[in-house]
């Protein structure tokens, strides 16, 4: 598959089998079918924070005719990429493409003030590192039994600075034991095995929600799969992709490919939304590499997320009933990027006693988006607050979200409302409905 270039340079290579900028630019007919779509120009109505506008954009610096300064460079910045605007797309536009390819021209193109990229820097030097967040993770603890969350979503933690605040209030909650605790190599399947499958971990799964991973683990073993976690495993490339950083994120997918190979699995599973679309466009990303090209696509071709290959398994495990009212959240990289939208509601329906709720405007983004919001925390607010705003109008004892940028982006905003709402991947659901334990 063709993808588009990220370097204006490659353009000049006639063997390159990636289409070229300004003509997946092309494909846009100006529609508009992406406006409603688009979280920024519901929160705003400004054309040129839409969809639509922002290939404007790209069509007039491309053509020359519009500069790619700081103010082009914001409208850029301020888009989610959450790909709301690829599912209401009637033409095929690929706004992921354009998206990613865009924003590493930007960070080639601008210089940023020196406090956003400190920032950006300190951002990309921790959250792709498994080791450097769980180094956080005692001061997270001790900051925890302070309330230190607590206090910056009230009214004393608006002296911070946006982005320290929304550092402050995201911290998740911490168990010691279960952080620092290690994944088994490999977890034998229960009864005839039915299939080997390898786990990716991630980096925000890894450090901060590793009862998913377990759970996880649990649950794939109860349905008959052999489950690797494959030693070394780093960052998947994600948040530096979906931020302009193509060469750091070709980095980290080609150590990730050199883990999984040596697997030699059926599938490659995945718990987390953002990191799931990634991984399935390796082959995309490295398609004008004549080393890599073969190699990422097979990797890719395995990846599944775990509501997704779950759902081909015909239910194999007994489920005890769960009497909850669970609110289920489209994670966008899940629903839009990923196309999966009714695996996972059909596996919490396979849980006796549980009652699904739907989601008013669920298509809409929580206004996490990968690191959107530390570095946009208004506009994420913003667009945070109509998704809470939207969960509780149907009165939920729980919301069940398959992204950990999902449960923490929502659950930070129910704090600064002073609302306890539980919120669980739907694996945990799932894996508490198995072993008929309560849900921690």
């Amino acid at each position: 598959m063709s993808v588009p270039v990220t370097d204006p340079k490659a353009n000049e290579n006639p063997d390159s089998p990636r289409r070229e900028y300004r003509d997946l630019i092309a494909d846009c007919v100006h529609c508009g079918f992406c406006l409603p779509a688009c979280p920024t120009y519901n929160s705003w109505g400004e054309e040129m924070d839409s969809p639509r506008g922002r290939i404007d954009l790209m069509k007039g610096f491309e053509d020359g005719t519009i500069p790619l300064d700081d103010v082009v460079a914001g409208h850029i910045d301020a888009c989610l990429g959450c790909m709301a605007c690829v599912t209401a797309c009637p033409s095929g536009v690929r706004y992921d493409l354009l998206i990613e390819a865009t924003r590493a021209r930007v960070e080639e193109a601008v210089t940023r003030e020196p406090d956003d990229r400190a920032f950006r820097e300190l951002v990309f030097a921790l959250f792709p590192y498994p080791r450097r967040l769980r180094a956080l993770i005692p001061g997270l603890w001790f900051g925890s039994k302070l309330g230190l969350a607590r206090i910056a979503a009230g009214p004393f933690g608006k002296l911070l600075p946006p982005r320290l605040r929304q550092l402050a209030t995201m911290a998740p909650p911490i168990k010691l034991g279960d952080a620092f605790s290690r994944l088994p190599a490999r977890t034998a399947a229960k009864g005839r095995r039915r299939a080997r499958v390898a786990l990716v971990a991630g980096c925000v799964q890894r450090a901060f929600f590793p009862n998913v991973n377990m759970a996880t683990i649990r649950v794939l073993s109860a349905e008959g799969c052999e489950v690797l976690v494959p030693r070394g495993q780093g960052c998947c490339g994600a948040l530096s992709l979906h931020s302009g950083r193509p060469d750091e994120a070709k980095r980290f997918a080609r150590a990730l490919i050199e883990r999984f190979e040596k697997a030699h699995v059926d599938a490659i599973i995945i718990n987390a939304a953002g990191c799931g679309s990634t991984l399935k466009e390796y082959g995309e990303i490295f398609a004008d590499d004549p080393v890599w090209c073969e190699r990422a696509q097979r990797f890719a071709d395995k990846v599944r997320d775990v509501n997704e290959y779950l759902a081909t398994l015909e239910p194999r495990a007994p489920r005890k009933p769960i009497a909850l009212r669970v609110a289920y959240h489209d994670a966008c990289h899940l629903a839009h990027a990923q196309r999966v939208r009714s695996q996972p509601r059909e596996l919490l329906r396979t849980i006796p006693s549980l009652e699904l709720l739907e989601i008013p405007d669920g298509d809409q983004c929580c206004g996490s988006a990968g690191t959107y919001n530390l570095f946009q925390p208004e506009s994420a607010h913003e667009i945070g607050v109509r998704k809470v705003d939207n969960v509780q109008s149907v009165a939920p004892d729980l919301v069940a979200s398959a992204n950990p940028g999902c449960t923490l982006q929502m659950q930070s905003i129910f704090r600064e409302r002073g609302v306890k709402l539980r919120a669980a991947h739907p694996i945990e659901l799932l894996d508490a409905a198995i072993s008929g334990t309560p849900l921690a």
